[in-house]
């Protein structure tokens, strides 16, 4: 077990190592890796049951940290699905929430999100996404964070590697290279249940005022943050304000 502060060349051999395992086995190996410095990041989204089931095989599954982003602006379906997971895989779940609710946001900024300027967006996302999962990691001690990311997302997710460090600390991506195929075999394979809005047409959700189903003229991340962006800030180095990456196209 290291102390979680890799080099450059250490990750970049890590990263090396991590594309002959499977997804499981490199969360296993990161938890072997960074001990009880490794968590995990959940949006309870569309595919978010995968990365949990496979966390639940885990042999000290229940030990380790799930940290999801609650903005206080999640579809009702979202926060009924969360409850459905956490009960059926025993999270150790942590919410990361502003301290700045949504109602005290609105009176002093406005609704951000309605403006139509990518800088409102921004100022929202690091406001409730990126500073709330900071601060949960800095109170948790995470060192190393999975997600389910995947190249296929987003312009700026086909430039990530397996495991490149963020704001500090470690980020791994055990699902990377799958594709929805990949997702909807799984799913079905381990009999997982699908959240809510995906029989409505959505392949991806986020705030309920932010996600649309798929178009015609959209579809995938494409429909999020009225196709002004493409990331919230979370998945990228510098937070929200790199998170203009590929404008009009497309996590926790």
């Amino acid at each position: 077990m290291t102390d979680g502060h890799a080099t450059t060349a250490t990750a970049a051999a890590d990263a090396d190592a991590l594309q002959e395992l499977s997804p499981p086995e490199r969360l296993a190996w990161a938890r072997q890796r960074y001990g009880s410095g490794f968590a995990l990041t959940t949006s309870f989204g569309i595919q978010s049951a995968v990365l949990l089931h496979m966390l639940s095989t885990l042999q000290d599954a229940e030990q380790i940290p799930v940290i999801w982003v609650d903005t206080g602006y999640l579809p009702a379906e979202t926060y009924r699905y969360a409850a459905q997971l956490s009960e059926r895989f025993n999270l150790n779940l942590h919410v990361a929430q502003s301290d700045v609710s949504p109602a005290r946001m609105e009176a002093l900024h406005g609704r951000l999100w309605e403006t139509g300027q990518v800088e409102d967006l921004e100022r929202y996302h690091q406001l409730r996404k990126v500073e709330p999962l900071e601060a949960t990691m800095a109170a948790l001690e995470v060192t190393c964070w999975a997600s389910g990311v995947r190249r296929g997302q987003t312009d700026h997710r086909r430039t990530m590697g397996w495991l490149e460090p963020i704001r500090g600390r470690m980020s791994l991506r055990p699902l990377l290279s799958w594709t929805p195929r990949d997702v909807f075999y799984y799913m079905q394979e381990h009999d997982l249940p699908q959240h809510p809005l995906f029989d409505q047409g959505y392949s991806t959700v986020g705030d309920w005022h932010s996600s649309a189903p798929d178009g015609v003229e959209q579809s995938g991340r494409g429909t999020r943050f009225g196709g002004l962006k493409q990331e919230c800030g979370i998945h990228v180095s510098g937070g929200a304000s790199d998170a203009m990456s590929g404008v009009a196209g497309e996590g926790i």
